[in-house]
């Protein structure tokens, strides 16, 4: 039988410094941490799980740690720094490495981006005001949702309160309870939480996905987006300013494209002479690109 896993905490592994003051520094470096195989993310997994090998899970977390900050960014909207969301969510990861199981046959983040959430969640809970907003599984659920769901600014009327009720899977007079919070202010200190950090919450109670969803896949998507939206400016300054303009104005306007005609009247050339010039830039473009 497997010893009992232990895995390390940030004061124990060799993570990068994370503060206020150096945030930009700590996402730089993490975002040189190179991510792991999904071959070698398995190995490692065993090793920790059979073996207790701490230095597997330093490599399962450090790998993973870039993810963390991805989850983190898209609680911006609360107000909290940055540094704290994602000091919380590295927590989620640790706890997800010492529980994940390898022979289920999924990635890492696959399961922890739950714990992840889960973390942050608490945090948040904790943080956004002095008195607690959300207490109970429904309140929590509400918390994180209700302002999305909101279509407008104001009150909501009954319609949209049981709609929003059907949606949620919570009673109305939760959500108008929820809703009177959220619009409220702090007028008194409430205790800090007492309950057990372990068994407070399941990931399952606050998170759902569709069938068929991978946020592993939906990370790597992003990021690819990321990618290719910076490629594509260092692409596009490799072009001459006129065949730049050209593309700018044939394809990159927001208030639609200039016709060849009137581009051409511009630059003293003919409409054939700037589809010509249109079609050897964005050959030109696909090769740096590509490049």
């Amino acid at each position: 039988m497997a010893s009992e896993v232990t895995v390390p905490t940030t004061t124990n592994m060799n993570l990068p410094t994370l503060s206020s003051a150096s945030i930009e520094s700590y996402l730089q470096a993490v975002s040189n941490i190179p991510v792991l195989e999904q071959d070698d993310e398995q190995q490692l997994a065993r090793r920790l799980r059979d073996e207790g090998d701490i230095q597997a899970a330093q490599k399962l977390i450090l790998s993973n740690l870039r993810f963390v900050v991805h989850v983190a960014r898209g609680y911006s909207g609360y107000g909290l720094p940055l540094a704290d969301l994602v000091q919380e969510g590295n927590i989620g990861l640790m706890k997800a490495v010492k529980r994940f199981d390898p022979d289920v046959g999924v990635r890492l983040i696959s399961f922890a981006v739950h714990w992840i959430r889960a973390e942050i969640h608490e945090y948040i809970l904790r943080n956004w005001r002095i008195v607690k907003v959300a207490t109970t599984k429904a309140q929590r659920k509400l918390f994180f949702n209700l302002r999305s769901s909101k279509k407008r600014l104001g009150w909501m009327n009954h319609a949209e309160v049981e709609t929003v009720a059907g949606d949620l899977g919570v009673k109305p007079e939760t959500v108008l309870q929820m809703e009177r919070r959220l619009s409220g202010g702090d007028q008194s200190f409430n205790a800090l939480p007492t309950s057990d950090e372990e068994s407070a919450y399941a990931p399952e109670d606050y998170l759902s996905s569709g069938e068929g969803d991978d946020p592993a896949n939906d990370i790597e998507n992003d990021n690819w987006q990321s990618y290719q939206h910076d490629n594509l400016g260092r692409a596009m300054t490799s072009l001459d300013d006129r065949s730049r303009d050209i593309l700018e104005s044939r394809w990159l306007r927001e208030e639609g494209k200039i016709g060849l005609q009137e581009l051409g009247d511009k630059y003293g050339v003919s409409a054939e002479r700037i589809r010509q010039l249109e079609v050897a830039a964005i050959k030109k473009l696909r090769g740096a690109m590509a490049a």
